[in-house]
């Protein structure tokens, strides 16, 4: 009998380049490397006996991943579709369980908050929708729609009738603008709050450090050694943070961290200190604008809207505090808390800049649109979508690159 010559191989220059990387790839799957180093050998004049011997590969291999190539080039290198094993559940059943999934559990009489994939195969069977199905095919199903029943995200609406109005104000000043006009060089942006409620937990057993092939390690048993709130004022343009500590939140300690800033400079000879505060009990509403201004003539407090603590940047300086100081929470006294909150308070001052702040105006101007459509929505579903309404013209920010960022 006549023998099957191979088939010849002929590369060109793009070509000869292409296998060579998938030749040698790191990331490439191993057939795949396997098969590019056959075509390679073959180009280069290489029997199939002899590109079977150097791969350990079966010369059946080489001959079908040659041929393979010289029919249809690169792509003949990656697997044939299969047509798989026939699929056990119909789409009819698929679509039930995605739709079971989308419901919340209290609505079907089920006393659970959220769904589990255990839950939800149990819930099938139990409905008779297939006979039999495991948590892991629950899974895969809801992973083709990316369906994720056990999780959760919390959300507001906005329910201040002036949330466009004192959420301009705030973030105009974060851009050094107030009704218009450019803010001067004395005149400075204050940025306020409450950290109520900071423990000092003693760990019943030392904190291990981190070591060899091991992150650090705290005791989770500890007793309570009393709790303090820590009020922080930012200036904002200067990235620039003066703490008080006080057992409990209220008027009296606000006031106090509000003579600690406005009595020393360059603060007490400001033409004007605006400071942004929400709308807690220790400066809420009208009367607590009158009690600053009253105390400090050239102080000038700024609301943000209610349920709006986001728009406060003193918010992101007390994460950095959270995060890099506070936790793990190790602390043999109250004592000890303050002294870490003060030594963390002078290496802030010495290295940060002010945040990259990037929501402007025109930010909030889009999610009002965002927010009034999607009202219109759910009140008139089947109604086109009606012109949004604007905020009132305003002039560009005096820095347009004032922007949002992380910590420093």
């Amino acid at each position: 009998m006549p023998v099957c010559r191979a088939r010849p191989i002929t590369l060109t220059a793009t070509e000869r380049h292409r296998l060579k990387a998938l030749a040698y790839s790191h990331a490439a799957g191993y057939q795949q490397v396997i098969r590019a180093r056959i075509v390679r050998d073959a180009a280069h004049g290489f029997s199939n006996a002899r590109i079977a011997v150097r791969h350990g590969v079966h010369v059946d291999t080489v001959r079908l991943w040659r041929g393979r190539y010289a029919e249809q080039g690169l792509p003949g290198l990656t697997d044939r579709r299969r047509s798989g094993r026939p699929p056990r559940f119909t789409p009819a059943q698929v679509a039930e369980v995605k739709a079971l999934a989308c419901q919340l559990p209290a609505e079907t009489g089920t006393p659970l908050s959220t769904w589990s994939c255990p839950d939800l195969a149990a819930e099938a069977v139990s409905r008779g929708i297939t006979a039999a199905i495991s948590a892991s095919t629950i899974r895969r199903i809801l992973a083709a729609d990316t369906l994720k029943p056990w999780q959760h995200q919390s959300w507001i609406f906005i329910r201040d009738p002036d949330f466009a109005a004192k959420a301009t104000r705030v973030l105009d000043l974060y851009a050094r603008t107030y009704q218009g006009i450019p803010l001067g060089p004395d005149e400075y942006v204050i940025s306020s709050d409450e950290k109520t409620s900071i423990q000092a937990r003693c760990r019943c057993h030392p904190t291990l450090p981190p070591g060899a092939a091991r992150t650090m390690r705290v005791n989770h048993e500890y007793q309570r050694q009393g709790a303090l709130a820590y009020l922080a004022a930012y200036d904002v343009h200067q990235a620039r943070v003066v703490g008080h500590y006080s057992p409990t939140t209220g008027i009296v300690p606000f006031m106090t961290l509000v003579e600690q800033v406005m009595t020393q400079e360059p603060y007490a000879s400001a033409k004007r200190v605006f400071w942004v505060a929400d709308n807690g009990s220790s400066h809420r509403g009208q009367t607590a604008v009158d009690r600053l201004t009253k105390r400090f003539p050239n102080a000038v407090m700024v609301h943000t809207p209610v349920h709006a603590s986001w728009v406060n940047q003193i918010q992101i300086y007390f994460s950095i505090v959270g995060r890099k100081v506070l936790t793990p929470n190790d602390f043999t006294s109250l004592d000890q808390v303050e002294d870490r909150l003060t030594a963390f308070e002078q290496r802030y001052n010495a290295t940060a800049r002010p945040f990259k702040w990037r929501f402007t105006p025109a930010d909030l101007e889009d999610l009002i649109a965002r927010i009034e459509r999607h009202e219109q929505k759910e009140q008139n579903p089947n109604s086109p979508p009606a012109a949004t309404t604007s905020l009132p013209h305003r002039p560009p920010p005096h820095n347009p690159r004032r922007t949002y960022g992380r910590d420093h």
